[in-house]
């Protein structure tokens, strides 16, 4: 893939994941000229998604599918956005950005902690165990993690789907979710308690499930926090991905 490519990639990836994920928690799905969008899935805001506008109209039309719901939610603005930052702050307000990193999986850096494994979820028991961990430190915590876990339950345990728990000494210590679309590998859901942070365990996690992933790039959005960490793996930084928010008032 050149960069361009990648990029593109990049994108849709987070897009088909989002779209998948709400479409499994009821949401209302969009995906026309106008605009691609799941919004009245979720309880959390980012998983209330526009990824995609050509038309000033999905702005308002938008805003008011979330007031309908009485939900919040976020537009997902990358190079492809063919709405204007400015039109989009006339609903929404700016809510920071996550760099959109992506690296050939046979390129990755070793990393490995001792005493740490790696196992995929398979069933409904294994989800739960992961659910319970995720929720110990990711976003907003328990209410976001049994959201995830609802979703994953419907939408099962087989390709597109990867679901990982670390385990360190035989303790739940971490997850991640891989996500195969758009031609490449998404990771998403790294997480690490927070007693064991600090210990290469996030790292070890993210090389362990995409070393294995079957595609030739792997790519992510990162947080301010996972960026460093993905960068000692080989990730480069190729587009950043704007986000912006509304949320109901009272």
């Amino acid at each position: 893939m050149d960069d361009a490519e990648l990029v593109r990639a990049i994108e849709d990836n987070a897009a088909e994941l989002l779209m998948a994920m709400g479409a499994a928690g009821g949401g209302e799905q969009r995906d026309d000229a106008v605009a691609r969008w799941t919004i009245g899935g979720s309880p959390i805001d980012y998983h209330n998604a526009v990824v995609a506008a050509s038309d000033v109209r999905a702005v308002a039309d938008s805003l008011a599918l979330l007031k309908k719901h009485g939900v919040p939610g976020n537009w997902h603005v990358g190079p492809s956005m063919k709405i204007s930052r400015d039109t989009i702050l006339a609903g929404f307000a700016a809510a920071g950005s996550e760099p959109g990193m992506a690296v050939r999986i046979d390129e990755l850096v070793p990393a490995e902690v001792p005493g740490l494994s790696l196992t995929r979820v398979g069933d409904d028991d294994a989800l739960a165990v992961w659910e319970a961990t995720l929720g110990q430190g990711f976003g907003e915590g328990e209410r976001e993690a049994r959201w995830v876990a609802s979703v994953y339950q419907k939408l099962g345990y087989d390709d597109p789907w990867q679901h990982y728990i670390g385990r360190l000494d035989g303790a739940p210590v971490g997850t991640a979710t891989v996500f195969l679309g758009a031609g490449v590998a998404g990771l998403y859901f790294v997480m690490t308690v927070p007693e064991v942070r600090r210990r290469g365990i996030g790292a070890a996690i993210t090389y362990g499930a995409l070393r294995d992933a079957g595609t030739e790039y792997a790519v992510l959005e990162s947080s301010p926090a996972g960026r460093s960490v993905y960068e000692r793996l080989g990730f480069r930084e190729y587009c950043t991905i704007e986000l912006y928010e509304w949320a109901p008032t009272g």
